[in-house]
């Protein structure tokens, strides 16, 4: 019963506002069931190579960088719901139209197009996400945010899996469906509450400027941030491989099928889902944020270094597990202390650059992920993860001790 209690107090404390941004990533998410077997898709379906698949996906990487920079860019200038609501409609068409390119160029073209609107989605949301939460909340709203993103996921890839089997197109199609109804939800909820927003946004500026307030510190300016962010980079260059690497090994080395595939990836939602407001709790009063990134990104060591011992489903659903706990450990508190690093106004700036650092993942795990696997075999691969994550960790917990209060606790 205490173990529910904590668990039932945890969704306690956040703002509708964070729970409607939560219902719109669950329904915007529900159909990205793309990016995991995007991979698989242009092997099997296009008949592309290893390397010809990780040149497509690396474009998804550039466009991922390009539109975390250009999202938060534009955020700190127009706001962040205008820049939310434009790529979800604009993400639509776009999904819907990526099954009539089949050429190597052509796909490369039209997913870097794509990734630059989806992926400038995502430092608006951040900064929503801040701008409805209370400081003492922060953390819980990113993971209430992560864990709608993630029943999507398990939702998703399950459905991606069942779907695939009968014809890829059915994945683009749900895709646009889902990016065009999130969308349409998220600007009938926040457009009255961002008018109203504006307005003492605007208020609030002039009487910083009246009084000779302070300008805020750029983030590219601000050194030990970008450090921090560097090596969130190279978490995230490790981590990623979940979305492209990891699938091809189920299938190659494991011989899963496409729609066992699926019911990994959906587990993995379904475990982030299940943990992760209790775990995130749980850290915030146990654990310094330094402590809690260290925590994670060992376990994502860990995780990784499991897939050298052999390819049993037991082996595969354990390692997939510590893999989901330690992203629980991660990847919120990464938000949460760019958030609090950050001013009023270079919110934008600051979810950007820390967003484009994870971005950059996306251009070159798929690359070095496909390259040392097909060259040097997937033991390799994992090693060489797990000895990464190792350096990061504590690189990590350097950082994040240097530039949070030595006293404060995750969520404070």
């Amino acid at each position: 019963m205490g173990i529910l209690r904590v668990y039932i107090n945890s969704f306690k404390g956040l703002s509708k506002e964070a729970w409607m941004l939560a219902a719109v990533m669950l329904i915007n998410r529900s159909g990205s069931m793309v990016l995991p077997f995007l991979g698989v898709y242009m092997t099997d379906h296009l008949h592309l190579g290893l390397k010809e698949s990780g040149v497509v996906l690396s474009f998804f990487g550039i466009g991922s960088v390009v539109g975390s920079w250009l999202g938060g860019y534009i955020t700190d200038r127009i706001g962040e719901f205008r820049v939310q609501w434009a790529s979800l409609f604009l993400s639509a068409p776009l999904f819907a139209v990526i099954p009539f390119f089949t050429t190597l160029q052509g796909l490369a073209a039209i997913i870097f197009i794509q990734s630059v609107i989806s992926e400038s989605f995502r430092p608006a949301n951040s900064v929503a996400i801040t701008k409805y939460a209370a400081p003492e909340n922060l953390t819980r709203a990113f993971s209430l945010n992560r864990m709608a993103i993630n029943l999507g996921f398990s939702i998703g890839p399950a459905l991606g899996g069942i779907l695939a089997a009968v014809s890829y197109n059915f994945l683009f199609a749900v895709n646009a469906l889902a990016a065009l109804a999130a969308g349409i939800v998220y600007v009938r909820f926040f457009r009255k509450r961002s008018i109203l927003f504006r307005k003492k946004e605007r208020e609030r500026k002039m009487a910083m400027k009246e009084t000779g307030g302070l300008s805020e510190r750029s983030a590219y300016r601000d050194a030990p941030f970008v450090l921090y962010s560097v090596f969130c980079g190279i978490f995230a260059l490790c981590f990623f491989q979940f979305f492209n690497t990891l699938p091809l090994f189920y299938r190659d080395e494991a011989g899963l099928n496409q729609t066992t595939i699926g019911y990994v990836l959906g587990y993995s939602g379904f475990v982030i889902v299940v943990m992760e407001m209790l775990l995130v709790n749980l850290a915030e009063r146990k654990l310094t944020p330094a402590a809690t990134l260290l925590v994670g990104t060992l376990g994502a060591a860990a995780s990784y270094a499991m897939l050298i011992a052999g390819h049993s489903i037991w082996l595969i659903l354990l390692s997939i597990t510590v893999l989901s706990l330690a992203e629980i450990l991660v990847l919120p508190f990464m938000s949460a202390i760019t958030a609090l690093r950050s001013g009023k106004g270079n919110k934008g700036s600051y979810m950007g650059l820390n967003g484009m650092a994870v971005s950059i993942s996306f251009i070159f795990t798929p690359l070095l992920g496909t390259k040392v696997a097909e060259d040097y075999g997937f033991n390799t691969l994992w090693t060489g993860t797990g000895i990464i994550l190792l350096v990061v960790a504590v690189a990590l917990y350097v950082c994040v001790n240097r530039i949070t209060p030595s006293n404060t606790r995750s969520g404070h």
